[in-house]
């Protein structure tokens, strides 16, 4: 089935980064599509994409000077893990994984999972990509992944945050918010909607968060994304053992631009501005979550 006629395929020629990762980076946050002859997209999906195969991450993986990846289940393949997890044996060990299941998934296929390398499960609250899931069954998930030292990831919108701030610090485990919880970037650093969020970090020493996706919420645009670094750059300064950062490759659901890679590479200076952030950011804090002590390393 070909990609919506609206869809913007990933750069063909991403620049070559400036910036230098440090050695052991990880890009915490990517996806893959299909390819869908092999890994067909799911029949609930709210969009059809390009394929964005294992083969073609792991490529830019080495291109852009990562050593690992984190790979995040795709919205568009539902609860069937398998392309995720055949990038992962296909990996060298070079990459983990966050996976979506239901309910009825059992426990035999979530120990499956994690020999395989998944160390966590997503919940997705942006409606517009996702049916709702009641949250007692999300709290249950939770519940039973627990045990395995696995983390939870949540994906929202700013605005929804007061709805989920009970449900979110109740979780049994690590929760890891996808893009900074998607702020509005027309709104002050210290206004009330990202010092909400602030808060939560700050009373809740269990909650971590991507500072990427700058492409997403920018205003300004590329190739800096200016108006995003005050937001990002906070978080990285006031939380600096709690934060992680990827690529999200191959950049889902964008409508405007399809930003490049290198660029955003180039951007991680901006916001973690020391040789010891950077090293925190992409080195110490997704290698203590992904292959660490409690990640069943």
């Amino acid at each position: 089935m070909p990609m919506d006629p609206n869809w913007l395929p990933f750069h063909p020629a991403p620049s070559r980064p400036k910036f230098t990762l440090p050695a052991g980076a990880v890009d915490a946050h990517c996806h893959v599509f299909g390819p869908e002859h092999l890994f067909p997209f799911a029949p609930e999906r709210k969009y059809t994409p390009c394929d964005a195969s294992c083969d073609q991450l792991f490529a830019l993986r080495d291109y852009l000077g990562f050593e690992r990846n984190v790979v995040v289940q795709a919205t568009c393949h539902g609860h069937d893990n398998s392309a995720l997890l055949d990038a992962l044996a296909r990996s060298e060990g070079k990459a983990r994984g966050v996976v979506s299941v239901p309910r009825e998934v059992s426990d035999s296929e979530l120990h499956a999972m994690h020999a395989a390398g998944v160390r966590g499960v997503r919940f997705n609250f942006v409606r517009r990509l996702v049916d709702f899931t009641p949250r007692e069954v999300l709290f249950e998930i939770a519940n039973r992944i627990a045990p395995l030292g696995w983390h939870v990831v949540v994906y929202f919108e700013a605005q929804d945050l007061p709805e989920l701030w009970h449900f979110f610090t109740t979780l049994p485990t690590p929760v890891v918010v996808d893009h900074m919880g998607r702020p509005d970037i027309s709104k002050r650093v210290d206004g009330p909607e990202f010092g909400l969020f602030l808060r939560l970090m700050q009373e809740h020493d269990n909650v971590w968060s991507k500072v990427s996706c700058p492409e997403r919420l920018s205003l300004s645009g590329p190739p800096g994304y200016e108006d995003v670094v005050p937001l990002a750059s906070t978080l990285v300064e006031r939380f600096p053992d709690r934060v992680l950062w990827g690529t999200d490759w191959p950049h889902p659901n964008l409508k405007g631009h399809m930003p490049d890679d290198g660029k955003l590479v180039d951007y991680v200076p901006k916001i973690a501005p020391t040789a010891e952030l950077q090293r925190k950011l992409l080195v110490d804090n997704p290698t203590r979550l992904y292959w660490g002590e409690g990640s069943g390393r």
